[in-house]
């Protein structure tokens, strides 16, 4: 049954030996400057007989950042952070793609290095409240990007996918998921802007082409991937388009010739199948809640041609090695998913006989 998980493919440039995917996961282990550490290294190496790993959010510039102690890929100290995470994964035998996530206007000013308000398609408050180092603060309304300010972040893009290839990565994944900018841009209920930017659907999915097509330039598309989350209300987003919408974003993708797509899938059975057969390259899907079997029934399928884990990975970092001899799993700690040390974060056990 999981036998088509083993078959070795190639994605953009980068050869891997089978399917299993490690999907990007928020960790908050970074230090307070956004500098990747030995501990950071040491995780990624652990789970290095994954396929391909996806690390978590990485922000591309000061204003990307929305949470506490998150890595950033912006300036020479993260670099020379990440370098360490790359190296140590390169020596154990694994592939690493650094997902760069803008927050955009999920965030709060506490949490940043330079205590500005977040920036965001419009000026338009997300329900909820963030996780500060003085506790939960309700997120501020963030300040409306300009369309100037537009260009300029798709730039900061461009420059933090170059900073990820310096410091050794494989390539990059565009986060245009799960209610952070990108995806802020393409959802009606968090863009109302008036410029090329906003309104039609051609304005809505602008900036997400524009950053992908920037990237792609900078560091070749076979490098390049990119991730949404059709339907998925995360982060205060409310679609009412994603028919129309994501096949639209898919279309003015798929001249760039991008490495992959990566689907996080809230459900639509029928929308996942339009976009499988627009999109020309390689598909990722994750399937949240469902176990290996079932997703491994989607590469059997053809519905995708790898599939992602997220705590799964996180809990067995020697996850493959236990799938191959059917051995028991490890069950993960939601209490130690986010911050602190080790705990829940290298000292799960691999598998012994």
């Amino acid at each position: 049954m999981l036998n088509a998980l083993w078959t070795p493919t190639t994605v953009g440039g980068i050869p891997l030996p089978h399917r299993l995917v490690m999907a990007p996961m928020t960790r908050d282990r970074s230090t307070p400057e956004g500098v990747p550490t030995e501990l950071n290294a040491e995780y990624y190496a652990q789970r290095a007989s994954h396929a391909l790993i996806i690390t978590e959010g990485t922000q591309p510039s000061a204003d990307g950042q929305g949470y506490l102690l998150t890595p950033g890929i912006h300036n020479d100290e993260q670099i020379a952070g990440w370098r360490k995470v790359t190296d140590a994964v390169h020596a154990a035998g694994g592939r690493i793609v650094i997902q760069l996530m803008h927050t955009g206007r999920i965030s709060h000013p506490d949490n940043t290095p330079h205590g500005r308000r977040p920036v965001a398609p419009s000026a338009i408050r997300p329900q909820g409240a963030m996780f500060t180092a003085s506790g939960p603060q309700e997120m501020p309304t963030p300040r409306a990007l300009s369309t100037q300010e537009v260009a300029a972040t798709v730039d900061d893009f461009r420059r933090a996918a170059a900073a990820a290839i310096a410091a050794g990565a494989d390539g990059v994944e565009i986060h245009a998921a799960n209610g952070y900018l990108v995806h802020q841009f393409l959802s009606a209920n968090t863009n109302q802007r008036t410029d090329r930017y906003g309104g039609s659907l051609d304005n809505r999915i602008r900036f997400a082409v524009e950053v992908a097509a920037a990237v792609a330039d900078e560091i070749g598309a076979d490098r390049t991937g990119l991730r949404i989350s059709p339907g998925n209300p995360y982060n205060d987003i409310a679609e009412s388009d994603t028919a129309e919408l994501y096949p639209a974003l898919l279309r003015a993708l798929s001249p760039l010739g991008l490495a992959y797509l990566h689907i996080f899938h809230a459900g639509d059975e029928d929308l996942l199948g339009t976009l499988r057969a627009l999109w020309p390259t390689t598909l990722i899907l994750n399937r949240a809640g469902t176990d290996i079997a079932a997703r491994a029934k989607d590469v059997d399928h053809g519905t995708a041609d790898l599939v992602s884990v997220g705590a799964l990975a996180l809990a067995n970092p020697d996850l493959v090695e236990r799938l191959r001899s059917d051995a028991p799993l490890n069950t993960p700690d939601p209490a130690t998913f986010y911050g602190g040390g080790v705990a829940g974060y290298t000292d799960y056990p691999t598998y012994t006989v």
